[in-house]
């Protein structure tokens, strides 16, 4: 078995997200550089764009799902359910924060389960893939799916991350065999996903042919979790290199039309430093079925449900315009439209 969680440790990662600068230092996640082509005569009204999507079976009500961002700690539990019943109110689909903890200390279970908040919108669990090499079988991973009711479940991939931390989880070597296995038996849905260094085109197609459902590209340019593990770190070395590798990874527009030329035929969802719906739309045009957005949401709930709601009705009415502005009736449309690289 791997190190034991810890509820100071998931509160640790929520606070140092919230209050530390956990940035890219040079890098960014390459929007800056695309463009959509401006539509000076859409021939659609403004009311009539459709951003309802279709992900894995069902259907959202614009193409967003909530970031797996946390879970594990009262603190964590507060904030899933703001998360939860704001997917609820919009219409979009959730991910669960990491919940190998639950494995480790069940008594928390109650911290990850927000169906009765989110009754029928998407949920989807969530643990670490490298766990699956440390004693976390398919049985495991089936109860997290149950218990939280999930319709899905990612599966997150971390090496850099687990190198830095001290208590790291660092056996890689066979994981995609067990990928596999878990991909042919569990009953829902299996994503993969990074978490802020990129999927290559590489990895892309190795995890599809394991039988991963969708896969999360969740490139570099938003929260940089080296830079988390920064301000974890107990003694100079562990720090200094830690920051080393501030600027690391696949910038997320370069991963996404990379990732879908690899793997035409899997849903495929964008994450990494997306903060405005009009990131979102640029995501879609670059290849993406979905997008996820985290640092927006956490900030937001931490301050209090309407400001999340407020940031969601922001995100929701800017890729509605957005699409109207480029000509896009609906999401289909939206996957055509022409691009500017500067």
């Amino acid at each position: 078995m791997s190190a034991p969680l810890t509820e100071s440790r998931k509160d640790e990662h929520l606070r140092i997200s919230l209050e530390e600068d956990v940035s890219f230092d040079v890098l960014t996640n390459g929007f800056e550089r695309i463009q959509m082509v401006h539509c000076a005569l859409p021939e659609i009204d403004l009311e009539d764009v459709d951003t309802s999507t279709k992900f894995l079976g069902h259907r959202l009500a614009f193409p967003v799902l909530i970031a797996s961002m946390t879970g594990g700690s009262r603190k964590a539990a507060r904030i899933n359910q703001i998360l939860a019943e704001a997917a609820q109110f919009f219409g979009i689909g959730m991910g669960l924060g990491s919940m190998r903890i639950v494995l480790e200390k069940p008594s928390l279970a109650w911290t990850f389960k927000v169906r009765e908040y989110a009754p029928t919108v998407p949920i989807f669990a969530n643990i670490g893939a490298v766990q699956l090499n440390y004693g976390y079988d398919l049985d495991a991973c089936r109860h997290l799916v149950e218990i939280s009711e999930a319709d899905g479940l990612y599966v997150h991939l971390n090496p850099l991350q687990e190198a830095l931390q001290p208590e790291g989880n660092t056996r890689f070597s066979g994981l995609l065999n067990q990928i596999n296995t878990l991909c042919r038996h569990l009953p829902v849905p299996v994503i993969a996903k990074e978490v802020g260094w990129g999927i290559s085109p590489g990895v892309a197609r190795a995890l599809q042919d394991a039988g991963i459902a969708a896969i999360d590209v969740a490139g570099a340019g938003g929260t940089s979790w080296s830079q988390v593990e920064m301000h974890r770190s107990q003694t100079r070395v562990q720090r200094e290199v830690a920051a080393s590798f501030r600027d690391w990874g696949i910038p997320t527009a370069t991963a996404i039309p990379r990732v879908r030329q690899a793997i035409p035929d899997i849903p495929l969802i964008a994450s990494g430093g997306l903060r405005t719906g009009i990131d979102v739309t640029k995501s879609l045009a670059l290849g993406a079925d979905a997008a996820t957005l985290a640092d927006v949401f956490l900030q937001a709930a931490f301050v209090s449900e309407q400001a999340l709601r407020d940031r969601l009705t922001v995100i929701q009415k800017q890729i509605r315009i957005a699409m109207f502005a480029t000509g896009a009736g609906d999401v289909a449309a939206l996957k055509q439209i022409d691009l500017i690289h500067t």
